[in-house]
């Protein structure tokens, strides 16, 4: 990180992204994440949902030790935590859990059992959003693992692209792949998937708000399914 890269202003990132976001769409993943490497350094980040360590994986091989950053919602599937500790373990990366501030037991106490069923967006600002904004605070990237075959939602998804609402450069550098380029990258490399995957569970989230998906259903249907919510809040 040079003293220039520090000093630069929201403008100049926007425009950053932006330019990067066109110039960069035909790149390979391992071309956007070098960009993303060599532009900010240490004050770049992946967030993984643990679903699959892909994202990690390849930010690992053009940034060693990269930050992974999960946030442990105290909702998640046990074989999702436990995706988390062995990425930890047999990675190149250095993984950032996040918590809420308050304890689900906490949150229980305070707007009564069961939050996520009777108000799922006011639950996930509480339990995701908000513990994200402030994780990412000392960072000016972060790269998630969106793709554009995943929901209609998600079929403009920029490979670089301007987060308005948290002033900073998202990049999501497999964008464009299908789920058959996802496959394909997990066998090359031995990839660390959630188990659940091979379980019925096309997308991974919080236990009470994700079910098995249907045959002909989109990825994304098992989220929160019989509700019009189709996000968690992260990603707008």
């Amino acid at each position: 990180m040079t003293a220039t890269q520090d000093v630069r202003t929201t403008d100049d990132l926007k425009a950053l992204a932006e330019r990067a976001g066109r110039e960069l769409e035909d790149a390979s993943a391992l071309e956007i994440l070098r960009w993303a490497a060599d532009t900010f350094g240490k004050r770049f980040c992946v967030t993984s949902s643990m679903e699959d360590a892909v994202v990690a994986h390849l930010a690992s091989r053009v940034l060693p030790g990269v930050d992974v950053v999960f946030l442990d919602t105290g909702y998640h599937f046990p074989e999702t935590i436990g995706t988390r500790d062995a990425v930890e373990a047999v990675m190149d990366v250095n993984v950032i859990t996040l918590t809420p501030k308050q304890t689900v037991a906490e949150q229980d106490a305070e707007y009564g059992p069961g939050l996520h069923g009777r108000d799922p967006d006011l639950c996930c600002a509480l339990r995701k959003v908000k513990p994200l904004e402030e994780g990412l605070a000392n960072y000016l990237a972060w790269a998630t693992g969106l793709r554009r075959d995943e929901s209609p939602t998600r079929a403009n998804t920029p490979v670089v692209g301007w987060d308005e609402k948290r002033r900073k450069v998202k990049v999501s550098p497999i964008a464009r792949w299908t789920q058959d380029d996802v496959d394909a990258y997990v066998t090359e490399h031995g990839v660390l998937t959630n188990p659940l995957l091979m379980d019925g569970y096309a997308s991974v989230g919080c236990a009470p708000c994700t079910r098995r998906v249907l045959a002909g259903e989109d990825a994304r249907a098992g989220r929160w399914a019989g509700r019009a919510k189709t996000e968690c809040g992260l990603h707008g």
